[in-house]
């Protein structure tokens, strides 16, 4: 038995306080994300925002971004991609990638409904519906 159980958090951080705050109110407010925890002022604010039953650490304290991270992007589970999208469009953010069907090629297949977008720190966020 695995002594693992899921996955935690996620963590971006933004190069200063203004990059963290179009961060957090993109999460917060544009994605709806409940607040879990907030720290610090200044470029040493951070907070936790509830995904499900994981979170999100945004901090403001990040450094330049030398190399393409390990990371290539972050799945957020949704029950409606089409909404989601829409509603990130609204707010004035980059769709990447617009809504679509996909068939993950496993065994057994797996349906799901994808879209993607480019969040406030550059992250690519995919947002994932199991169909």
């Amino acid at each position: 038995m695995s002594v693992i159980t899921g996955l935690h958090h996620i963590s971006i951080k933004s190069l200063g306080y203004d990059a963290y705050v179009k961060s957090f109110n993109f999460y917060h407010q544009v994605l709806g994300m409940p607040v879990v925890r907030t720290w610090g002022e200044g470029d040493r604010s951070g907070s936790m925002l509830q995904v499900g039953d994981s979170v999100m650490e945004l901090g403001a304290n990040g450094s330049p971004y030398d190399e393409v991270s390990a990371i290539n992007h972050i799945a957020i589970r949704v029950t409606d991609t089409d909404a989601i999208t829409e509603t990130v469009r609204a707010a004035g953010f980059p769709i990447t990638t617009e809504p679509k069907n996909i068939v993950i090629g496993s065994v057994p297949p797996f349906p799901a409904r994808i879209a993607f977008c480019t969040g406030p720190s550059g992250e690519s966020i995919e947002f994932f519906q199991e169909l």
